[in-house]
C-alpha cells in the first residue's frame, strides 16, 4: 500500500540489476535526496495474471475473472493511483517495452472500461525511464511512450518528462555512465518539486 506523499517507482525489466533497474533505483536515490518516501516495486517478482481479453470488464459491474487472491495487478494499479510521483524503468526491447510490463499494462483494460476517458489527471505525472541496447533509431522509444501514455490515462496520470537511454546494453554501461546518471538524478529532482496531490 502506498503511503500518502510517497512515490513509486516501478522497476519492468524482467532482469534483476540490469539497466533499467539502474535507472530505478538511481530516481528513486533522487527522489530519497530531495525528501521524498519512496516504495520500490520489482514487477519480476509481482503475480500478474496476463489479460486473457474475455471482455467481461466491459460488462456489468466491470469485474475482471483474473483480480482474485494472490493477483497483484489491481493493487499496484491503486499505487500508481496514489501515488505523490510515479515512475516506470523499463529495458526497450524490439523498440517496445518487456512482455512482463506489457501483460501489467494490458489488465488495466478493466480502469479503462471503468473510466472510459472522463478520468482527471492527477496534479504529478509519471515519468518514463527507458533503456534501450540500440544506440541509433529516430522512432526507437515512441511505441513503449505511447502505449504508456495511454496506459497512464485511466489511472488518472499523464506522461511526464522522461529518460530515454541509448546504446546501454551490456550489463553495468548505465552504472558506469555518470551523466546519464546524473540526468536521472536531475529528472528526480524535478518531479520532486513539481506539483503533487
Amino acid at each position: 500500500m502506498t503511503r500518502p506523499g510517497e512515490a513509486v517507482v516501478f522497476l519492468c525489466g524482467p532482469r534483476a540489476g540490469g539497466n533499467s533497474d539502474t535507472a530505478g533505483l538511481a530516481f528513486a536515490r533522487g527522489l530519497d535526496a530531495a525528501g521524498i518516501a519512496v516504495r520500490l516495486v520489482r514487477l519480476r517478482e509481482a503475480s500478474v495474471a496476463p489479460c486473457r481479453g474475455c471482455g467481461a470488464c466491459a460488462g456489468p459491474g466491470h469485474r475482471c475473472p483474473l483480480d482474485r487472491d494472490g493477483d497483484a495487478a489491481e493493487a499496484l494499479f491503486d499505487a500508481i493511483a496514489a501515488a505523490s510521483i510515479a515512475a516506470f524503468a523499463a529495458p526497450i526491447y524490439f523498440y517496445h517495452l518487456p512482455a512482463l510490463f506489457k501483460a501489467f499494462i494490458d489488465r488495466a483494460q478493466r480502469r479503462y472500461a471503468v473510466a472510459g476517458e472522463g478520468v482527471p489527471v492527477a496534479p504529478g505525472p509519471a515519468h518514463a525511464l527507458l533503456v534501450a541496447g540500440r544506440p541509433r533509431g529516430e522512432r526507437l522509444f515512441e511505441g513503449a511512450l505511447l502505449t504508456l501514455k495511454y496506459f497512464l490515462r485511466p489511472l488518472g496520470r499523464a506522461l511526464g518528462p522522461s529518460w530515454l537511454g541509448r546504446g546501454l546494453d551490456a550489463p553495468g554501461d548505465l552504472a558506469g555512465d555518470a551523466a546519464a546518471l546524473a540526468a536521472i538524478a536531475a529528472l528526480a529532482g524535478e518531479a520532486a518539486r513539481g506539483p503533487r496531490p
